[in-house]
């Protein structure tokens, strides 16, 4: 492979790990902060999709969608959170894990029904459909370049929000002095509430942002909500600074072993035996990091401090 391909693998790596760490972060935030396992947040990913490109076409704007399409992302968890999760959230993690995959099921039917199973085809916004040459040889998709420029400015927005603010303060010690906090007459519920609607908001957001260059397809969400369990487990739970890494770790290591490993395996084997093995131990790999985190840091690059 040379170097001008590597380059452009590294940032599609780039580029995927944004979209995992804004998926990502709601759902380490609701596990951390509110010990709930919630199944049910890549279909908050896949109705951001959704949204954006149906919005879009009704207005004829890509951005009228994306930009509406993130109050309708909030909205649409605030309801999840009043009829279905705050119900949960005093039961035990097998009950959070049942309902919130009968959450999957629901809501990725009811898309196939308004939607319809076929794939949509969302096309660029006007003014980004084209690509930047990075260097005299290489252009790069400006689409691209902008996810992984929103994802870097969001993600120390939202760790300012969660560290350095009043509201976050008010977060961080719900998670480990709930009865003390509610003590000083905070709505322990509304917080959480809050905090929950963000995280559907967040990965919305990374839904209506991978709609020009992922197809938007019903359970479009499962793979991508594995992969941020993932991210959880190496970065930390409930760790902002740990999600933004190791979904950046995670994006380049799913992205660069299903490039380079087929040629490195074409060194031993043949031709199609490489391509084959290599993209079965390519999926593999991301796992295998996560069991290597497990066993050299059972908390996580960052754990958050509990009471």
């Amino acid at each position: 492979m040379t170097s001008t391909l590597l380059l452009v693998q590294v940032l599609n790596g780039l580029q995927f790990g944004v979209l995992l760490f804004l998926v990502s972060a709601g759902l380490t935030l609701v596990f951390g902060v509110m010990d709930f396992i919630n199944l049910a947040h890549g279909v908050q990913y896949m109705l951001g999709a959704y949204l954006a490109a149906s919005i879009g076409t009704a207005l004829g704007s890509f951005w009228a969608g994306l930009v509406l399409a993130l109050p309708a992302s909030l909205a649409i968890g605030l309801a999840l959170e009043w009829l279905v999760f705050r119900h949960l959230y005093d039961r035990d993690h097998l009950s959070q894990v049942l309902a919130t995959f009968g959450v999957i099921l629901t809501l990725d039917e009811a898309t196939r029904a308004l939607w319809g199973s076929a794939p949509l085809n969302v096309p660029q916004p006007a003014g980004l459909s084209g690509g930047i040459m990075l260097t005299s040889s290489l252009g790069y998709p400006a689409w691209r370049l902008a996810i992984i420029a929103a994802g870097l400015l969001v993600a120390p927005l939202l760790w300012w929000l969660v560290e350095r603010t009043r509201s976050g303060m008010l977060v961080r010690a719900g998670s480990t002095h709930r009865a003390i906090v509610s003590a000083l007459g905070v709505d322990i519920g509304r917080l959480f509430a809050l905090v929950f609607a963000i995280g559907a908001m967040l990965a919305g957001f990374a839904g209506a942002l991978a709609g020009p260059v992922y197809a938007v397809a019903p359970g479009m969400g499962d793979t991508v909500l594995i992969l941020a369990f993932v991210v959880i487990v190496i970065g930390g739970v409930g760790s902002i600074r740990g999600a933004i890494i190791a979904s950046l770790l995670v994006g380049l290591v799913d992205t660069l072993g299903r490039a380079l490993l087929p040629d490195l395996l074409r060194l031993a084997l043949a031709p199609a035996a490489a391509r084959q093995t290599g993209a079965a131990l390519a999926s593999m790999l991301v796992y295998v990091a996560m069991a290597g985190f497990l066993c050299l840091r059972p908390a996580g690059l960052f754990p958050v401090r509990r009471a």
